[in-house]
């Protein structure tokens, strides 16, 4: 194999594996937070992890694929290698999702209290908007009262007695 063909096959493997990586994203869409981004990275690092297979050359093959191939065919020696690989990689790969989820925590924690400050201010702002509304409502002179209208002595629109016209919003 010359070192065009190594890079054309690192190439498409990489190709596919991004295409893997995507329906296993996919798959764990709908899966609770803490559960699904550990199970990305360690699909994640099973797709991209290498392990040497050539020492002399520096040649390197994916490592999930190495030890699928030397088990099922019972081949090779290279198996605990890969392994080995793998469990290197998905254990320094899992210890930085750790360090990236506590830092982000106390943001997460953050924005869940202003979005419940937020939601609490848009309750009282709303409670408030009816408050207002059953006393212009109770005032019963309005153009949409269910009480007959006012006589014609009170004009319904004007400034007497605090009572205003409210205009529909377009």
């Amino acid at each position: 194999m010359t070192d065009n063909d190594y890079l054309i096959a690192w190439g498409l493997y990489a190709f596919a594996a991004l295409g893997c990586l995507l329906v296993w994203f996919k798959l764990t869409g709908w899966m609770w937070r803490y559960l699904r981004e550990p199970l990305r990275v360690i699909g994640a690092v099973l797709l991209f992890c290498p392990t040497v297979i050539d020492p002399v050359k520096e040649r390197y093959a994916p490592a999930l694929a190495i030890s699928v191939l030397d088990l099922a065919l019972k081949v090779g020696n290279i198996v605990w290698q890969a392994v080995l690989d793998l469990a290197t990689y998905g254990a320094i790969a899992l210890g930085l999702y750790v360090i990236f989820a506590l830092i982000r925590l106390p943001f997460l924690r953050k924005k869940k209290a202003r979005q419940a400050h937020a939601e609490a201010a848009a309750a009282q702002a709303a409670a408030e908007q009816k408050q207002q509304d059953e006393r212009y409502a109770a005032e019963g002179n309005g153009r949409y009262a269910t009480e007959p209208s006012a006589p014609a002595s009170q004009p319904a629109v004007g400034n007497n007695g605090g009572r205003y016209r409210v205009e529909p919003k377009l």
